[in-house]
């Protein structure tokens, strides 16, 4: 194995468990599209948007492509922090749950974990000088 190799080792667990957060992600928000979409259109668009974002991630993981992974991770970081804090500070914004609502708080808050997991392993697989 590459030291540099992100899919290796723990990178295995870590590319699974962003796709299963791509097919929850995104199975809860085209559930929730399709079937009330007029209820939480906002929240339900940002399910839909953290599906796609975990799907980018598993697959810069699974490749080594640090820096559309790094990239996807960043996002998802903001967005978890930022969608989180808001759901608290306002919930009104969010009538219904995303994934990030109360950073991550429906699954057991891994959406907020699983970012600073993710670019730790990155930082730890990193080329070295």
């Amino acid at each position: 194995m590459a030291e540099h190799d992100t899919q290796h080792g723990f990178g295995r667990a870590l590319v699974a468990v962003y796709a299963v957060f791509t097919i929850a992600a995104t199975a809860r928000s085209v559930y929730q599209l399709v079937t009330k979409a007029d209820e939480a259109p906002v929240a339900y668009a940002l399910s839909a948007v953290a599906g796609v974002v975990y799907g980018v991630a598993t697959w810069a993981l699974a490749t080594a492509n640090r820096r559309v992974a790094t990239a996807a991770i960043g996002f998802e970081l903001v967005g978890v922090l930022g969608v989180g804090l808001l759901s608290l500070v306002d919930p009104d914004l969010f009538p219904d749950e995303t994934v990030w609502s109360g950073f991550g708080a429906g699954y057991g808050y891994v959406p907020l974990v699983l970012p600073f997991i993710g670019l730790w392993w990155l930082r730890r697989t990193a080329r070295k000088p």
